[in-house]
């Protein structure tokens, strides 16, 4: 800790007060040494550090074996990141506007901006394809490393103190609650992270009237790297640069306060109009994407809200305020702490009790998540908070230890809030060990400062008792004085401006700082630990990649016949399997995933999760025939899924004949009805009868029967089952259904084949009361009649097909009449033409992209455009020539004031 301020310093930064942190003539600092290179680089290296020893501890990859894809890391970040990689290194079919492998054909330009623009991402590259797993926690690292050492630069930027400490709360905001509890595990995240120190640096610049040109660009980076919580963070630096500007000048007028709140605008304005390219193709995307149900949001109890504050808690429902009780204690100080001005301890004390109270209110709860509650985590902003702690925190000790009056009131408050929450079911076995360990280490290092003081005091009472008697021999020392003056003037010099080197502080300063941060370390730690083990033991997971992952990206890139027919790898481990093992299905997770995409393959009998925005594969020899999956994957485990190994299992390969990409009929399909089964559905797209769809099925209990052709295979269709299914008879085995509605829906299963008497006896066992089944939930497919409606298709389809990036091209046979069908989902954004005609919005033939043909074209033309990509593109232009105007305004301002004082100069020697 540093020696203890015994003063009210005034907070003008670059004034001339005693607060000032511009530096004086002749101390100049050199080296690493310097606070706002020695802070960010060591907070950085500490963060790095503290969490790759909370993963060794925890067991988890890559320092140990244990699986760290949990939630949507395994199923959704992960595959994106393997994907990126492969389209970075030109390995896949589609590009930067359309994603081939997933969901028949997907917008991926909004998906990049939504999971992949932040430039740390890029660093996949430098990865082997097996090695994805590893490259993710690299990005994931060094995004937090970054956050960490962003913060430190932005404290001893605000004001002068050790930078040691700095570094020590920069560390403790990149590791807080919200980073070990959410954002290391949902990546994108962490950009909001890393934006909202540089954002607060931003508002500075402009409160001081600096770099104008390179504010609104940190502005552009965060928008684009994740624009969700670069919001945030934007709302958070508003809050700080209003706390800014009615505490770090107390002369400050008016007017000068509004030009800073207009400069911040500007560089907001031009800022996020550079990242309109981006931004604008993501916002109409959530606008197209399938809806989820709406959420209402409930506050946190009040003793779960105080238990986040305390180490090793974790949960959704409640905000993951951790900090460290070191930095913790700090920023409870700062509303007792006199020897900061008043107006800053009230600004900054007022400041975080209202973003506290905001996280807890519905109003502001809706301003913080752009006016939608979102599902899952509802205190996604909550790293703003510990942001604004941790400024707190640095101002309280920036310039000494806290007097022992601010100290008892911060320890008061630190025990009524443990007392508080000691009830809270969100209180871990960990979390009062290592929270009175923090503790007592907190304490000890504030006696030894605080020991330190007294020591130097009374040092100083002894030298002013000299004084006179020391008179006399003032002329003789005169020189030595100067040239001690000069070297001292040096040492500060190199140590900063005024502040001490490291290695100048006392012992027992230097023992209190040692013992500070090892109390945040050790914490930090034990809550990297904990939190790591309870999510594995609470929340879905999935395995690490293995050998199953590489058979079954070795078999596809053997069968991959794109765009002759797709390939599909069937189910793997985790999710969006074609982006993490290759070929073209189904399977589809992300935020943006289109309506008509989700309603088009759930009405045709694929399941989803997610409440609709994860589709996957449905093994159906009729979805086959109408996606054009001419080869399909199958997988058998060889050993049982597991937190603790690389999965692996038995990847077969089936081919089937199918018609091409794009198909014709011949004339337009009546529209589906509301009580349509899928099976119905498959008919109407296929445009043939390939179901014999029983009239009669019957509901006795817990079995239901039919009549269906003998020879023919029976199909169950039961979205919202959950349980098991058998069709009665010697030799059939349970097939399981998962219906759980919203969130998850069971795809259509096949149960075997109708016997001989034609009689079919399906045995249900539901894991829970009250099942329901649709109207026509089963259907039994004879396949002799799809054989026929394949032929028929292939005969009438595309002669040839190729594909471009995000483009189609199909050759007809001459005369084709009706409606050429592409074998995609009909999402906006794509554009077709017939023969030479003028592109136009494509039509929809069931849900999937058509093109109308009157006999006269042979070429069917098509291609994808991310919805807003052009308004986006005129918006960033806009923003770059506003970028420009600033630019060339600033250049004629500064030669302005150079220009100034000479000529007020040559006015007086001409005078």
């Amino acid at each position: 800790m540093p020696p203890a301020a015994e003063t009210v310093l005034d907070e003008v930064d670059g004034g001339k007060g005693a607060g000032s942190s511009r530096r004086r003539p002749g101390l100049r600092s050199r080296g690493w040494l310097v606070p706002a290179v020695a802070a960010p680089l060591s907070a950085a290296l500490f963060t790095a550090v503290l969490l790759g020893l909370a993963t060794a501890l925890s067991r988890t990859y890559p320092f140990g074996p244990v699986t760290r894809n949990v939630v949507d890391l395994g199923q959704q970040y992960l595959p994106y990141h393997a994907y990126w990689r492969a389209l970075l290194l030109g390995e896949t079919h589609g590009d930067a506007f359309l994603n081939w492998n997933s969901g028949f054909g997907s917008n991926f330009l909004g998906d990049i901006g939504t999971y992949l623009s932040s430039p740390f991402d890029l660093l996949v590259v430098a990865f082997p394809a097996d090695r994805i797993e590893l490259a993710l926690y690299v990005v994931t690292a060094a995004k937090i490393s970054a956050a960490g050492g962003a913060a430190a630069l932005l404290l001893v930027r605000l004001r002068p103190g050790p930078w040691p400490v700095a570094a020590a709360l920069g560390t403790a905001y990149a590791l807080s609650g919200w980073t070990l509890n959410h954002g290391a595990t949902v990546p994108m995240w962490l950009d909001g992270l890393l934006a909202f120190p540089l954002l607060c640096l931003v508002a500075e610049w402009a409160r001081t009237g600096r770099r104008p040109l390179l504010g609104p660009v940190v502005v552009a980076l965060a928008w684009i790297s994740n624009f969700y919580t670069a919001y945030m963070a934007t709302l958070g630096a508003a809050v700080f640069l209003v706390v800014r500007l009615l505490t770090a000048e107390e002369g400050a007028t008016a007017r000068r306060r509004m030009a800073g709140v207009l400069r911040a605008a500007r560089s907001v304005l031009i800022g996020i109009g550079l990242a309109a390219p981006l931004v604008v193709v993501v916002f109409l995307g959530t606008k197209v994407a399938d809806p989820t149900p709406v959420t209402t949001f409930a506050p946190a109890a009040p003793t779960d809200f105080l238990a986040r504050f305390l180490p090793a808690t974790a949960g959704v429902t409640s905000p993951a305020l951790f900090i460290g009780t070191p930095a913790l204690a700090l920023a409870l100080t700062l509303p007792f702490n006199r020897a900061v001005a008043p107006r800053v301890r009230a600004g900054w004390t007022v400041a975080v009790v209202l973003v506290t109270l905001s996280l807890q209110w519905e109003p502001t709860h809706l301003l913080w998540h752009a006016g939608a509650s979102p599902n899952g985590n509802p205190y996604r902003q909550t790293f703003v908070l510990s942001g604004l702690l941790l400024i707190a925190a640095w101002l309280s000790v920036a310039r000494g230890v806290p007097r022992p009056a601010a100290l008892l009131a911060s320890g008061v408050l630190l025990g009524a809030l443990a007392w508080a929450a000691r009830g809270s079911v969100e209180i871990d076995g960990w979390t009062f060990p290592a929270f009175l360990a923090a503790a007592a280490l907190t304490l000890a290092a504030a006696l030894l400062a605080r020991q330190d003081v007294r020591r130097r005091a009374a040092g100083a009472d002894g030298n002013a008792a000299g004084a006179d008697g020391n008179a006399a021999g003032a002329g003789r020392n005169a020189a030595d004085a100067g040239r001690n003056a000069a070297d001292a003037g040096r040492n500060a010099g190199r140590a900063g401006p005024g502040l001490p080197a490291l290695s100048a502080l006392p012992l027992l300063s230097v023992l209190a700082v040692v013992l500070f941060v090892a109390a945040q370390a050790g914490e930090t730690v034990v809550t990297g630990k904990r939190i790591e083990e309870q999510q594995r033991s609470e929340v879905a997971w999935s395995p690490r990649t293995g050998p199953w992952h590489a058979s079954a990206a070795r078999e596809v890139a053997r069968a991959d016949a794109w765009p002759r027919h797709r390939t599909d790898p069937g189910e793997v481990p985790g999710g969006n399997d074609v982006l993490l093992v290759g070929g073209q299905g189904a399977d589809y997770y992300s935020s943006l995933t289109a309506e008509v995409t989700s309603s088009t393959l759930t009405s045709l009998g694929f399941g989803h999760y997610a409440k609709g925005r994860h589709p996957v594969t449905l093994d159906n020899p009729v979805t086959d025939v109408l996606f054009s999956i001419g080869t399909r994957m199958r997988s058998e485990p060889t050993e049982p899924v597991r937190q603790d190994a690389r999965p692996r299992a038995e990847v077969t390969v089936a081919t089937t004949p199918v018609p091409p990409l794009v198909t014709v009929r011949p004339r337009e399909a009546r529209a589906p009805r509301p009580g349509d089964s899928a099976f119905v559905r498959q008919e109407l797209l296929l445009g043939s009868s390939v179901y014999e769809l029983p009239r009669d099925t019957r509901r006795t209990g817990r079995t239901l029967t039919a009549r269906c052709p003998a020879g023919s295979e029976v199909w169950l269709w039961a979205p919202e089952y959950e349980g098991s299914a058998r069709l009665a008879g010697e030799g059939t085995s349970a097939v399981d259904f998962d219906g759980r509605p919203p969130a998850v829906t069971a795809p259509m299963q096949a149960l075997g084949t109708v016997p001989a008497s034609g009689e079919v006896s399906i045995d249900l066992l539901p894991r829970k009361a009250g099942t329901k089944l649709p109207r026509q939930p089963v259907g039994c497919l004879v396949r002799a009649r799809l054989d026929t409606a394949v032929r028929q298709l292939t005969a009438t389809g595309a002669t040839r097909v190729s594909a471009g990036g995000h483009s189609v091209t199909a050759e007809l046979p001459p005369g084709s009449t009706g409606v050429a069908v592409l074998a995609a989902p009909r999402i906006s954004g794509w554009r077709c033409a017939a023969g030479d005609a003028e592109a136009a919005p494509a039509r929809a033939y069931q849900g999937l992209v058509a093109v109308p043909l009157d006999g006269r074209a042979t070429t069917v033309n098509c291609s994808f455009r991310p919805p807003g990509l052009r308004l986006g593109g005129a918006v960033g232009a806009a923003a770059l020539l506003a970028l420009a105007a600033t630019a060339g305004f600033h250049r004629r301002r500064q030669e302005f004031t150079r220009s100034a004082p000479a000529d007020r100069s040559a006015g007086k020697v001409d005078g």
